[in-house]
């Protein structure tokens, strides 16, 4: 989506804050902006905008329920909403989600967060269009259908990817090991003789393209829990837990809006929802054992395991990539299937390599060597 050719609706009472938000958005977007609930759904209406900037705390009409009226109305259901506000509680961010908000960014506005959240969502939102219009484009140009498909597919995933990102403290190369980790996991396990039937190189490939949208539902977890610094409550756990069940609803939502089967939204919808259950069923959202967990997700286990396990994150240092082959193999026939585990075991050092291939910036090798 041209940038130049994009219209932001900027809803808020304080003129102060339309002014701010003007400032920052006019070198990219085109800004029009009111000043209370009914201005925002009589221009929303008339100059249909690509995104709407909400305020929630407005007399009259609050942001909630012009967000509701938005959605109601066939001519705007469709603009991604973003919700502006001051207000940090639980209940008040599921709220806006509840309406039909895309996402909650807080005041103080961050220009870099805002900016990106903006143009994600209207990438996101060109992709889901130019999915849906699949058909219609095939019938015009037959000859390019699998050029088209795969751009459109990749477009959709650089999309769901990046608006994870947006909302996480994880890196765009967390997203490329742990694709390439679950590729040669794949690979490793047809080598083998083992799930032939289920990883046709076509699978794999699959595989490797719907990997980066396993936590795209985490683009609904607040961020005071999202982004928390030390342990979860057990309550703040239950909403975390949602993101599972928020992103296999997430790509349900494209997959509806196509009218043909597309075997990558398939495996996505797979590896989003089910990569948190556990090989014993002590994992979530269904708690699912054994060979009931696709075979997509059970592997995507192993591949996030591993990665958040030899990465820092703010309650833990990195470990070495031996320390993290030990507590794989340690889950064995408990968090992962033996026989999965077995097989990485074999290639353990082709992990080694992408994470080193892929690290992160500040990446230090001879630390991550070590053993501890």
């Amino acid at each position: 989506m041209n940038e130049s050719m994009t219209t932001v609706l900027v809803v808020d009472d304080n003129a102060d804050n339309r002014v701010l938000l003007s400032g920052l958005l006019k070198p990219h977007h085109k800004v029009i902006v009111a000043t209370n609930g009914q201005q925002a759904l009589d221009l929303a209406k008339t100059r249909q905008p690509d995104i709407v900037l909400l305020d929630i705390m407005m007399p009259e009409m609050d942001g909630y329920e012009v967000c509701q009226y938005l959605k109601l109305d066939t001519n705007t259901a469709a603009i991604p909403v973003i919700f502006l506000t001051a207000k940090t509680q639980i209940e008040d961010e599921q709220r806006g989600f509840e309406v039909g908000a895309v996402d909650y960014i807080l005041k103080p506005i961050s220009p870099p967060i805002l900016l990106s959240r903006i143009n994600t969502h209207l990438r996101l939102r060109q992709a889901m269009h130019d999915l849906a219009r699949q058909n219609e484009i095939l019938e015009v140009r037959v000859k390019e259908r699998t050029h088209e498909l795969d751009s459109l597919q990749d477009a959709t995933i650089g999309a769901m990817a990046s608006l994870a990102e947006t909302r996480d403290n994880e890196t765009g190369n967390h997203i490329r090991r742990t694709q390439n980790y679950i590729k040669v996991l794949a690979q490793a396990l047809r080598n083998h003789g083992h799930y032939i039937d289920q990883l046709s190189s076509t699978a794999i490939e699959n595989l490797f393209k719907s990997a980066p949208m396993h936590d795209i539902g985490k683009v609904g977890i607040p961020d005071n829990i999202l982004l928390k610094p030390g342990k979860l409550t057990d309550e703040e756990f239950r909403v975390m837990q949602n993101h599972t069940t928020l992103g296999k609803e997430v790509l349900l939502t494209v997959e509806s809006s196509i009218d043909f089967e597309c075997d990558f939204l398939t495996t996505a919808i797979e590896i989003a929802y089910s990569h948190q259950e556990k090989w014993d069923g002590s994992g979530y959202p269904e708690g699912l054992s054994g060979l009931d967990i696709p075979l997509s997700a059970r592997m995507m286990a192993i591949a996030d395991v591993y990665d958040a396990l030899i990465s820092e994150r703010v309650y833990k240092p990195a470990f070495s990539h031996e320390k993290a082959v030990s507590i794989i193999a340690e889950g064995s026939g408990t968090h992962f299937e033996p026989l999965l585990v077995e097989v990485f075991l074999a290639i353990e050092h082709e992990f080694h390599d992408i994470a080193v291939t892929y690290s992160d910036e500040g990446f230090d090798e001879n630390s991550f060597n070590q053993t501890g």
